[in-house]
C-alpha cells in the first residue's frame, strides 16, 4: 500500500502545523464555559454561577464520558493513515459515525434519570440544584450532535487535518458564546439561556462536520464492503479500545467531579470561586492538549508504519513545545490572574476567595503537561489498556490523599490533591512507556523480515 507522502515527517514546523489550529480551537472550548460563567456571574446572586458549574458537571458524565469517540478514533485513523491503509480508514470512519449517532440517542434516553441521580449525590443548596436541573434538562437534547462532533474531531486529527478540526470548533464555540450573550444578557433568560445557546451551537457544529467530511464520507461508501466493515476482529478492537478509554475518562471525570462536589460542600462562595479557577485549569489543559493531539497524530502514524525513530522524534518535539507553552501559561496566570478572575465575576467575595487559591493555577501547567503528553502517546498508538490501568491507580491514590489533605488544609488541601493527582498520572504512564517502544521495534523487525 502506498505510504501517504509526508505523513511521517516530524519537524518543528509540522508539530506547529498540527498543534497550532488545535491550540486555537481548544482554547475556545473552555472560553465557552468561561463566557457561561461570566454572563451569569454578573447576575445579582452567586447561585447562578454554581448552577452552571453543576450543570457542566452533569454533562461531564453524560458527554465527556463518551469522549472515547474522539480519542479512540484518532488512534485508529492515525495508524491507518501512517500505514496507507485506506480501506481501514474508511471502515473506521463509518463505524464511529454510526456509533456516535446511536450513542447520542441513547444518551437522551438515559439522560434524565442520570441528571436526577447526580444532583442527588451532590451536597448543595436547593436554589443551586433547581437551576442546575433546568439547565441540564435542556442541554441533554444536544447529545447526538455532541458525539458526532467528537467523532469528526478524532477523524480530522488522525488524518493530520487539524485545520478542519479548528473550523469545526470555531463554528461551535463562537456561535455558543454569541448566543450566550444574546440569550442571557439580551433576552434575560438566565441559566436556561445558557443551555439553549449550547444546544443550538452543537447542532450547527454537527452540520459543519458533515460538510467538511463530505468527500471522505462519499469515498467510504464507495469502498463499502459489508463483510469487511463487520469483521469480528476489527469490531472487537474498536470495542476494546473504546471501552478502555471510556473507563479511563470516567475515572478522570470522577476525579474532577469529586473536586466540584467537595467544593460545593464548603459553601456557595467556595463553589463559585473554585468553578472560576477550574476554568483557568481548563483553558490551560485545552491549550497544552494541542501538543498532545499533535503527538497522537504523529506518534500514531509512526506506530502504524513501524518507525521507532520517527516515533521518538514526535514525542520529543511535541514535549519540548508543550513544556515551553506550560511555562508561559503559568507566568501569564501569575501576572494577569487577578484581572482574569475579575472578568469572571463582579461579586467581591467570590473574586477575593478565588484570588487566595490562584497560586495553584500558576504551578498547574508545569505539573500537568507531562500527563497530557503521555496521554497523547498512548491514545495515538492504541495502548489503551495500559492507559486505563494507570488512570485507575492514579484515581485511587488521589481519593485516598484527599481524605488526608482536606481535613488538614481545607480548600488548599483540595488543590494539593489535584496537583499530586496530575503527577501520579504522568508517573504511572511513564512506567508503561517502554512497552510501546518495544511493540514498534518488533513491528519494524517483522517488516524487515518480510
Amino acid at each position: 500500500m502506498a505510504q501517504q507522502r509526508g505523513a511521517l515527517d516530524v519537524t518543528h514546523r509540522k508539530v506547529w502545523m498540527l498543534a497550532g489550529p488545535i491550540i486555537l480551537s481548544n482554547v475556545s472550548v473552555p472560553l465557552v464555559g468561561a463566557v457561561d460563567t461570566a454572563v451569569v456571574g454578573h447576575l445579582p446572586e452567586p447561585q447562578s454561577i454554581g448552577a452552571v458549574a453543576l450543570g457542566a458537571l452533569i454533562f461531564s458524565f453524560i458527554y465527556w464520558g463518551f469522549s472515547f469517540l474522539r480519542m479512540g478514533t484518532t488512534g485508529f485513523i492515525a495508524q491507518a493513515y501512517g500505514a496507507g491503509d485506506w480501506n481501514a480508514l474508511s471502515d473506521t470512519l463509518l463505524r464511529v459515525l454510526f456509533l456516535a449517532l446511536s450513542l447520542g440517542l441513547l444518551a437522551i434516553v438515559i439522560g434524565w434519570p442520570l441528571i436526577d441521580f447526580v444532583l442527588y449525590l451532590i451536597d448543595s443548596s436547593a436554589g443551586v440544584e433547581n437551576l442546575a436541573e433546568d439547565y441540564a434538562n435542556i442541554r441533554i437534547w444536544s447529545a447526538p450532535a455532541v458525539l458526532c462532533v467528537y467523532a469528526f474531531t478524532g477523524i480530522f486529527i488522525g488524518m493530520h487535518n487539524t485545520r478542519a478540526a479548528f473550523v469545526l470548533q470555531l463554528v461551535l464555540n463562537v456561535s455558543n458564546m454569541l448566543l450566550d450573550v444574546l440569550f442571557v444578557l439580551g433576552f434575560e433568560w438566565g441559566v436556561e439561556g445558557v443551555a439553549i445557546a449550547s444546544v443550538i451551537a452543537e447542532y450547527l457544529a454537527m452540520l459543519c462536520g458533515f460538510y467538511l467530511l463530505r468527500r471522505q464520507i462519499r469515498d467510504a461508501f464507495n469502498r463499502l464492503d459489508s463483510v469487511r466493515l463487520l469483521e469480528r476482529v476489527a469490531l472487537m478492537r474498536l470495542f476494546t479500545a473504546n471501552s478502555n478509554i471510556f473507563i479511563r475518562t470516567l475515572c478522570l471525570l470522577f476525579a474532577f467531579s469529586y473536586f466540584t462536589a467537595k467544593s460545593a460542600s464548603q459553601g456557595e462562595v467556595i463553589l463559585a470561586a473554585n468553578a472560576i479557577l477550574l476554568h483557568l485549569q481548563s483553558i490551560m489543559a485545552y491549550g497544552l492538549d494541542g501538543f498532545a493531539h499533535a503527538v497522537e497524530a504523529l506518534a500514531g502514524s509512526a506506530y502504524g508504519a513501524g518507525r521507532l525513530h520517527v516515533f521518538r522524534r514526535a514525542v520529543m518535539l511535541t514535549s519540548i513545545w508543550g513544556t515551553i507553552i506550560a511555562l508561559i501559561t503559568g507566568l501569564g496566570y501569575f501576572v494577569f490572574g487577578e484581572a482574569i478572575i475579575n472578568l469572571f465575576t463582579s461579586i467581591d467575595e467570590v473574586a477575593d476567595t478565588a484570588l487566595v487559591y490562584l497560586p495553584w493555577m500558576v504551578v498547574a501547567p508545569i505539573l500537568s503537561v507531562w500527563s497530557f503528553q503521555l496521554d497523547g502517546v498512548f491514545i495515538g498508538t492504541g495502548h489503551t489498556r495500559e492507559m486505563r490501568n494507570a488512570m485507575i491507580f492514579s484515581l485511587v491514590v488521589y481519593l485516598g490523599l484527599l481524605q488526608l489533605t482536606i481535613p488538614t488544609f481545607a480548600n488548599h488541601g483540595l488543590f494539593l490533591g489535584l496537583a499530586i493527582f496530575m503527577l501520579i498520572r504522568a508517573g504511572t504512564l511513564l512506567f508503561y512507556f517502554r512497552g510501546i517502544e518495544s511493540a514498534i521495534r518488533q513491528s519494524d523487525k517483522n517488516e524487515q523480515i518480510v
